[in-house]
């Protein structure tokens, strides 16, 4: 009786809570049709044109151009060059030929030995045996060494992230104001395009590893920042209370109590660097990084799909790999016995034995005889697909149709209708938008930044950026909420599913343009195709996480009222998963601009083309202009996508 009573109750509070929300937004509705009423004819009539007001602009080209070439001019001769940068990327070439020349003289049964020893300690045998059969197919794929050359750049730009967002991370988890100073400061690293810093990076280093380095340390360091200062500023208040009761000092409170309750979040921290640390070192091959990121690079250039599957596979697993033993290893903390050291002993004992044999028979390079090339078959099977699928299949067209067709009937509307709307409209329509769903300041930060992309004078680009990221949000949640429902109602669906979901979710974004292109052709279709492929994974594991952890007595309620499956879906278990819901549409927006940027290289224009024309031709001006106006659209995006989830935390 208590259950039931308190059923109804819950049931009651809920019914209350949800009218009060109907009621506001009543108000908000009314209020908004009250204030367009009166504001719309009066900007009708100073501005009807659907163009951004030239005299609302500023042009920034002249001293970035100016910026540009003093940075040029005086590189080989500044004291800041000679003796801060010069030393900086000094120290990063000779820590990245360290690592590479420790790697070669271990050889790869040395290498090979040491990642599945550490697999075993920190993650089990059967990750281990994973561990070591990855690196064996790098070099069956013949890309041991370029494989080296990675994993050299990766060990010196993760240790340089991770060091660089510890620090950044303590300094937020202690103190409030430096956490909010950060804060603006690591969104807008998160949001910026990897290309759009690139550039500076270039100017500054020239092209080659110091400036990958760099430029990876930059797009990995601020998760390691985030999670730390989360994990500091989430610990334990009692605990925390205990040890200040005990006389202990601010230091020893950090050493003793807030760190080892941080360990979990320093581990996630951790993994995420290493993830966008490889996913970077990827793109950062443009600007001379090497190893596998520059032979995907090279297969892109010649749309050489085998030759970029080959280069992307070894890529794959490591990320694979990388991932899991982190995340085992986050799984297993503090759940070591005592003789942990003895084993980390037995096992670099061993694999040093192993690296010495190795090194004693004069077998450090894989063997030539023992590669094994994909790139010829692969390619006759996309050369079969492009014959019998790019175009001529009997009633349904072939995908260069599909393209085409897609093109027509909804990148071409969507852009043309954003750009025919007055620039006052669009501004109104973000802010009425935001503040629906969310308050005035989420409303007052989205139309600042839509607004800030106007006056930087890429409005156009801007909109037929924005035109793209909704078509193919549109089609990812579309694909991810039905994919994520099924996987969470059927534990075979999502075991089937989650080996697809790691390979599509650690795959280097180069690498997803190659097929679309040899299918669909270049153009923005194509953009738009991988955009939808790389944000599918995680808007697909949100979802189902989300549903998956609905609480099962409230199922369990409306089973035993003779609800169905889809009444408990559509009626229970949707509307209590609404925040892991609204999460997995802000991150497949925030993971769609992303590509939708890269895309520029196959082309998708608009905003993504001016940051790559930008980077290859060093004009500075139009690189970090299209960048900051796509930190604009992507804080826009955020604010209308996701403020509810910050107005209920804050009001928690």
């Amino acid at each position: 009786m208590a259950t039931v009573t308190a059923t109804v109750g819950h049931s009651g509070v809920s019914a209350l809570l949800k009218n009060l929300r109907g009621h506001r937004a009543v108000g908000k509705l009314l209020l908004l049709a009250v204030v367009a009423a009166v504001i719309v004819p009066v900007l009708d009539s100073h501005w009807a044109s659907g163009s951004w007001p030239g005299a609302l602009t500023v042009d920034l080209s002249a001293p970035l151009g100016r910026a540009s070439e003093w940075i040029i001019d005086n590189r080989d001769s500044h004291p800041l060059f000679l003796y801060f940068f010069g030393y900086v990327s000094s120290a990063v070439v000779l820590s990245v030929r360290a690592v590479y020349v420790v790697l070669l003289a271990a050889g790869w049964a040395g290498v090979t030995a040491v990642a599945a020893l550490v697999a075993w300690r920190t993650a089990g045998v059967r990750l281990a045996l994973g561990t070591a059969a990855a690196f064996l197919a790098c070099g069956l794929l013949g890309m041991w060494v370029p494989t080296m050359q990675t994993l050299a750049l990766m060990v010196v730009a993760v240790l340089a992230s991770v060091l660089l967002g510890a620090l950044l991370g303590l300094a937020a988890g202690l103190s409030d104001r430096t956490y909010r100073a950060l804060r603006p400061v690591l969104d807008t690293m998160q949001v910026l395009p990897a290309f759009a810093y690139l550039l500076p990076v270039v100017l500054v280093f020239g092209i080659g590893v110091p400036a990958a380095v760099l430029a990876t340390v930059v797009y990995a360091a601020p998760p390691m920042a985030r999670l730390t200062a989360l994990g500091l500023r989430d610990a334990d208040a009692g605990v925390m209370e205990a040890v200040t009761s005990l006389g202990a000092t601010a230091r020893q409170r950090l050493l003793t109590a807030r760190l080892p309750l941080a360990r979990k979040e320093l581990l996630l921290g951790l993994n995420q660097t290493i993830m966008m640390a490889l996913s970077m070192a990827v793109i950062a091959s443009v600007i001379g990084a090497g190893g596998l990121g520059d032979r995907v690079y090279q297969a892109l250039a010649s749309v050489d799909v085998g030759a970029a599957l080959a280069a992307g596979i070894p890529i794959v697993l490591l990320a694979v790999v990388l991932d899991r033993v982190t995340g085992a290893a986050g799984e297993r903390l503090g759940s070591d016995s005592g003789a942990t050291a003895a084993r980390w002993v037995y096992a670099a004992v061993s694999a040093l034995a192993v690296a010495l044999a190795g090194h004693l028979t004069g077998r450090l390079d894989w063997p030539a005889s023992w590669t094994l090339s994909i790139a010829e078959p692969v390619n006759r099977v996309v050369d079969w697909m492009t014959n019998h699928l790019y175009s001529g299949v009997p009633y349904i067209g072939g995908t260069a149709d599909w393209a085409g067709h897609f093109t027509t009937w909804v990148l071409d509307p969507v852009r043309d209708g954003l750009q025919w709307l007055p620039w006052w409209s669009v501004l109104l329509i973000v802010a009425a938008l935001a503040w629906l769903i969310g308050t005035w300041r989420t409303a007052l930060t989205a139309v600042l930044a839509m607004a800030a992309i106007g006056v930087l004078g890429v409005w156009k680009p801007s909109l037929d950026t924005l035109s793209q990221v909704l078509a193919a949000v549109a089609v990812t949640l579309v694909l991810g909420f039905a994919t994520g429902i099924a996987a969470a109602r059927s534990e075979r669906v999502e075991r089937l599913l989650r080996p697809v979901l790691d390979v599509f979710q650690t795959m280097p974004q180069f690498v997803y343009l190659i097929p679309v292109v040899a299918l669909f052709g270049v153009g923005r279709a194509p953009a738009v195709a991988a955009a939808v492929v790389y944000a599918l994974p995680a808007v697909v594991r949100i979802t189902t996480q989300g549903l998956r952890a609905v609480d099962p007595a409230a199922l369990e309620s409306a089973r035993s009222l003779g609800a169905t499956g889809a009444q408990q879906l559509r009626q229970v278990q949707l509307p209590l998963a609404r925040q892991s819901l609204l999460l997995a549409v802000n991150q497949g927006v925030v993971l769609v601009l992303a590509v939708v940027i890269i895309g520029g290289l196959v082309g998708g224009g608009a905003l993504g083309y001016d940051v790559v024309f930008g980077l290859a031709q060093g004009d500075l001006a139009t690189g970090l202009v299209a960048g900051a106006a796509i930190v604009c659209l992507g804080l826009m995006l955020d604010r209308v996508t996701q403020p509810t989830a910050r107005t209920t935390k804050k009001g928690a």
